[in-house]
């Protein structure tokens, strides 16, 4: 059963995102659903159901039920690494299209300042399938290996990628500056940038996302419904996940293209009936843990050739006045990244772009938004995409 159309997001909210010491888990829940029921203009009781992605913070759906007072409504908490928010999303449609639920609640929310970690968990042997991944094969490193073999592939100067890179860390601090939710609301330079501490090269401490904590939430129901509420929704128009693992210990991996998102766009492409998505996708927000993510995401979501990220990249076509904006609100690069919240935040994003209320951000007259999460490293993704509309 196709999900066009068949759903409408009628309000959002979302949190600052940041090292939020001063508030809980249950708190970020509270203020990200507060704004959407407010934006959505209808009162909680008349939540049906709920879903809540998270990756370690909500260890079940108590984590949406308790915060909201919602007992013995039908809940759900949704993991899929960095794709958990969209997934939550997902669910929560599919749950309206199918006619179980009139008003249902999505949620995505992380709280990882308090916990300590780093990051995305290592894997552990306790695991009871999949690829066994060595517990010192860490995020920035894996993607480092990534982009070194991508400009191995495409015969690109190692410096020259390197500054490629640094110009989408520039576009997306620049976006995030003119979000007040941002975490990091400050410009960068190019220099700075490229003279940033190494990592894991060619990746320095500004190619690489933060740790953070967060929420966002969305209001979901039918259009005939979503007419009867306001005058401006957005509609869901296609959905596509697509999860790997062989790649992980597959040794002709190549490195320098994500297989889950070729598959999990082209299966939102074929729902919406998108034949040519550079031209047909009016804006993105995409997954740029790393800015090397970004480059070669642009590549394998159809947005342009094989090998030419870079080239588009120095033309500004992904820029706020380039001919397809990526990463409008800055990104995980200037929001960091609470695991289970980036999808929603993402998808905050496309609403308001779509409903002409990103303030200083807005574009001019966008008809298609993307959200692409993915989670895990090469060679083993969770990605989830998904494509909405006026």
């Amino acid at each position: 059963m196709g999900i066009k159309d068949k759903c409408a997001i009628v309000g959002m909210g979302c949190t600052k995102f940041g090292e939020l010491w001063d508030k809980s888990g249950d708190d970020l829940v509270v203020e990200a659903v507060t704004e959407a029921l407010e934006d959505a203009g209808i009162h909680l009781k008349e939540i049906q159901a709920g879903w809540i992605g998270s990756m370690s913070t909500a260890w079940s759906a108590t984590g949406l039920v308790y915060p909201l007072s919602l007992d013995f409504i039908p809940a759900t908490r949704v993991e899929n690494k960095c794709a958990s928010g969209v997934e939550a999303l997902k669910e929560a449609c599919f749950a309206v299209a199918a006619g179980e639920y009139d008003i249902v609640l999505a949620v995505g929310m992380e709280k990882l300042k308090d916990s300590g970690a780093s990051g995305l968990f290592p894997p552990t042997s306790g695991l009871p399938s999949g690829p066994k991944i060595p517990l010192n094969r860490t995020a920035p490193g894996s993607y480092a290996q990534a982009a070194n073999r991508y400009f191995y592939q495409f015969k690109i100067n190692p410096e020259e990628g390197k500054r490629a890179m640094a110009r989408i860390a520039v576009k997306n601090h620049y976006n995030g500056s003119l979000h007040p939710k941002a975490q990091f609301q400050r410009e960068v330079t190019l220099e700075q940038v490229m003279k940033a501490p190494i990592v894991a090269w060619p990746l320095g401490l500004l190619d690489c996302c933060g740790v953070t904590d967060g929420a966002a939430a969305a209001i979901v129901t039918r259009p005939d419904i979503a007419r009867s509420l306001k005058k401006d929704y957005i509609l869901v128009k296609g959905f596509g996940v697509s999860v790997g693992a062989s790649g992980a210990i597959d040794q002709n991996y190549d490195f320098v293209h994500w297989e889950e998102t070729v598959k999990a766009s082209r299966m939102a492409y074929q729902e919406v009936g998108i034949r040519d998505p550079a031209k047909e996708i009016s804006l993105a927000e995409v997954h740029d843990c790393f800015t090397i993510t970004e480059l070669v995401t642009y590549e394998d979501l159809g947005f342009c050739p094989k090998g030419s990220a870079k080239d588009y990249v120095e033309e500004g076509v992904f820029t706020l006045k380039g001919n397809l904006p990526v990463n409008t609100d800055g990104g995980l690069k200037a929001f960091g990244h609470p695991i289970g919240a980036s999808g929603l935040r993402m998808t905050y994003e496309i609403y308001n772009q779509l409903l002409y209320k990103a303030g200083p951000r807005q574009l001019k007259d966008p008809q298609l938004g993307l959200v692409h999460c993915q989670g895990g490293q090469p060679g083993e993704f969770n990605c989830a995409v998904a494509i909405f509309g006026r």
